[in-house]
Formats: structure tokens, sequence, C-alpha cells
């Protein structure tokens, strides 16, 4: 009897009605549960679930937060849910505000937020403890892995002059490959990576790569291809969607085998330190951790394990080489659009090192208008120009609005390296940014590509070194120009970093 009633109660119930009854339920289930709260930052309406997901072209973000900006000011909201702890981004626009939130208000946002697609490519999805290396990881473990890596590779040279030659030692070997060439048109992409990966190679590694190990090239182009995917779409989707996306094919699937190559390189050359490690005479980053793992045995929580020792030697070695010849490449390009750029630096190059010896540290300071191209090379290369996300740990009042914890922020450096109030012609390829009246080199405080805080790029002084010697070394040595009859173009391609596309030059001897 009570079936009967049941199915006569809700027979008019056809399957049409109850999939209209849940997806109104599940909207009105999404739209409370991610209302905005109070004095939070306005932004654009979102849509339920995805949010704001499909407004935005990932290859054009950091000029489309641009134009938020514009409409919603200086501190915005989107809705992009594609990180664990919470669909909500704030957007920091503008040298000053970014400046108050990473700056004054550091403690608030020195956490990194956990994405799916990283945490199922370095710990398979297990969230081990101490294993998140050094990028990603937060709290202790980080304070500690940073400190140990920083320490580490000073003692190695990190910052000082003595790591100086080993710089010069790989821009001569560069030169030779450019040489090579005989003023032949050809792509210096992956030349320039693999001495740029070289110098950290030997760092954390303890040797370098010649650049006819097929090997090493293959690894080093997975290693961008995986920057050019994660960074785009399909990163974006598998973060939002992981457990559909885990079962589905797609380019994404590339990522997590990409990154597997590349951590069974590291792997490999752990097991080879584990064999002829010698604890009283450390050559490297490698060695110096397996020493402390057994030092830090009883505090697991500090992530000296194996585990983390990959996901630490993954970070440094991507870190460590990427973006400064991703910086150098751009250079290039510059100097080819701007040949009376490329002249007058070679001029100085020619007044105060010559053509006899190498480029040092030394002469920097004597090369104003050098450095100054160089500083203007990284402020218009944009190498990262949403910068890494941060993470509010506690509720925190940023440009007169509310940051609740756990929410995603992000201090944009396309606002920064472009700000109208900082620079004179922010659009504009000008050394002059970097010189004074006299013509003596002048710092600016919104030039902030290693960004700031807490979280400031651990190996700036690394960067900075290779920047200068690199790129003194093969204007010494090299006029650049395009191929006859090809327009250089500005074009670049986005993912986790913004890059060039694809060009080709003529390196003529000098």
């Amino acid at each position: 009897m009570w079936t009967s009633l049941l199915y006569t109660g809700f027979e008019w119930l056809d399957i049409k009605t109850i999939l209209i009854f849940l997806i109104v339920f599940l909207v009105f289930a999404d739209i409370l549960k991610n209302r905005t709260p109070k004095h939070f930052p306005p932004g654009p309406w979102s849509w339920p679930f995805v949010g704001n997901m499909f407004l935005f072209d990932q290859r054009k973000i950091h000029l489309q937060f641009d134009e938020c900006a514009k409409k919603y000011g200086k501190i915005f909201t989107v809705r992009l849910p594609v990180a664990q702890q919470s669909p909500r981004w704030v957007v920091l626009n503008g040298y000053e505000m970014v400046k108050e939130a990473l700056i004054h208000n550091g403690d608030s946002f020195v956490d990194r937020p956990t994405f799916p697609m990283f945490e199922d490519t370095i710990s398979g999805g297990r969230q081990a403890v101490g294993s998140m290396g050094v990028v990603m990881s937060n709290g202790y473990a980080w304070k500690q892995q940073r400190r140990f890596a920083l320490s580490t590779l000073r003692h190695f040279g990190l910052g000082k002059k003595s790591l100086e030659p080993s710089i010069q030692l790989e821009a001569q070997c560069l030169n030779e490959a450019f040489q090579v060439e005989q003023g032949n048109p050809f792509n210096p992409k992956m030349l320039i990576n693999n001495a740029v990966s070289n110098v950290i190679c030997c760092l954390v590694f303890g040797d370098r790569f010649e650049y006819s190990d097929d090997r090493f090239q293959t690894l080093l182009k997975t290693v961008n291809e995986i920057f050019h995917l994660q960074g785009g779409f399909w990163g974006g989707m598998y973060n939002m969607m992981p457990r559909l996306m885990k079962w589905l094919p797609g380019p994404h699937r590339r990522i997590f085998s990409g990154w597997r190559e590349i951590l069974s390189f590291i792997h490999v050359r752990i097991q080879e330190h584990e064999k002829d490690n010698d604890p009283s005479s450390p050559r490297d980053y490698i060695d110096c951790f397996l020493n402390d793992i057994k030092k830090w045995e009883d505090d697991s929580s500090a992530g000296f394990n194996l585990d983390n020792l990959g996901a630490c030697t993954l970070d440094l070695f991507v870190a460590g080489s990427e973006t400064t010849f991703t910086t150098i490449y751009w250079g290039l390009l510059f100097m080819i659009i701007h040949p009376d750029i490329q002249a007058t630096v070679q001029a100085e190059i020619d007044a105060v090192v010559g053509s006899s010896r190498q480029p040092s540290m030394e002469d920097r300071d004597r090369m104003p208008y050098t450095d100054a191209v160089i500083h203007e090379i990284q402020r218009m290369g944009n190498i990262t120009p949403l910068n890494f996300t941060r993470l509010a740990t506690k509720d925190t009042w940023v440009g007169g609005y509310i940051i609740p914890k756990n929410t995603m922020v992000l201090g944009t450096l396309q606002s920064v390296l472009f700000d109208e109030t900082q620079w004179e012609t922010p659009y504009t390829f000008n050394p002059g940014h970097f010189l004074d009246q006299e013509g003596k080199f002048r710092t600016r405080d919104a030039f902030l590509p290693f960004s700031l805080g807490k979280r400031v790029c651990p190996g700036e002084q690394l960067a900075k070194m290779e920047l200068f010697l690199f790129f003194t070394s093969l204007l010494q040595k090299f006029r650049f120009s395009s191929p006859q009859g090809v327009e250089p173009s500005l074009e670049f391609e986005m993912g986790i970093t913004r890059s060039p596309k694809p060009y080709q030059l003529c390196a003529t001897p000098r």
C-alpha cells in the first residue's frame, strides 16, 4: 500500500524535472557557499561552479587583468576554482598596492596555496609530510628548506666572486657554439638554455652537460613544453576538475609524463651521489642534502628525506635556469629590434673591457648603460607577469578591503613593471629608466622582476651575475640581426613564464 501511495504521489516527477530540480539546488548551494564576504574587493560577475574561468584567455590573462584594474580598481576579485583552499583570488595591481600587501603585511601572505596538479606531480597525491620542495612548501618545512638551500648554494659560490669563473667558462662555451653558425640564421633558444642550465647544474649536480648531449637537450625541451602546457588552459582545467581530468585523455597527460621524465633524471643523479658521496667533502647541493638527512632524522617535519630531495632538486634545477635563459632570449631579440641600443652597449663594452679578455663583474660599475639595458630587458621581458600565488594566512586589510584567510592573492608583476605612476615611458624599451641625468646607473623601487617580501626569489644574486656575464660576453663577440627579409616580432607565448615566440637571428662575429 505504501509503495502504491508513493508511486501515486511522485508519478508526476519525470527525469527532466528531477534534473532541473537538482541543477537549481546545486546552483543555489554554490551561490550560498561562495557568497561575497563583507568588505570584500569588487570584481566581475561569475558563473556558478566555473566562476570566471572562461572569462579570461590564459594566453593573455595578465593583459586582461590590467583591463579589470581599470574597471574595478587597483584591488579586485576574480573567481577561479583551480586551487584546493578557495576559488576566490584577490588581484593586486600597481607598485604601492603590491608593496602594501607583500611588504607591510608580509607575514599574512607568506604561504603558497595547494594546486591539485602540483600535488599529483610531486607527491603522487600522497601529500607526504615535508615533500613539497622549496617553492610550494609552507611553514616550518619551507623555512628550513629555504635556509638550507641558500646556505648550501652560498657555500658553493652563490653571490660570491668564486662562482664567476664557472659562468665565464660557460659564456665562452656559448660563444663558441654561436661561432659555429658562421653568421647563418639559427634559433639560439636551446643553446642559451643549455648554457644557463649548466651553471645551476654545477651547483646542484656537480657537473655540466655538453651542448651535444642529446638526452640533456631533450630534457630541457621537455621542461619548456611543460611550462607552456601547465600554465595554460589544460593545466587550469586539471586544477579545476582533477578527479575527472585524471580519467580523460588530453595534453594535460603530457604534463605528468614530462615531469616523470625529469624526476627520473634527477633520481638517477641522486642514486649516483648516494654511491660515491664522501660526507667529509661534499661536492654539491645533493651531497650536502644527503649528509643532512641523518642530522634531521628525528625531525621529519623539516623535510630532510629522499622524496623531498628530489622535489627540492627539481625546484632548483628548473627555477635556476628557466627564467634566466628566457630573459637572455628576450634580450637578444630586443637588441635585434633596437640596433642603435645594441651599438651603444657594444661601444661601452669596447671602451671598458676591450676585446682581449672576458667581461667580469668588476666591470659592471663602469658600464652603467649596459647595466641599464639589462635591467630594461628584465622589465620589458616581464618573465613572470602574474607572479607566483600567495595564500592569506589570516584575515587582513589591504587597500581598504578585507582579504579573508585562505584567499588566493596575486600581486601581479605586470602591473608593477608597467606602472604608469612609476615609469616615465612604461610601454617603451627605454634604458633611460635606469640612468640619471649624468648617465649614471640608478635603482628603481618598482623594479621587481624577482618579486618582493619573504618569498622573493632566492636565486636573485645568481641570476644578476649570469645575466651580466652572458649578455656582455655575447655582445662583445657578435653583432645580432634578423635574417634577411625577416621582420622581428615581440609576440609572446604564455605559460608558467612569458617567453618570446621562437625566432631566428644571425650572430655576425665582430
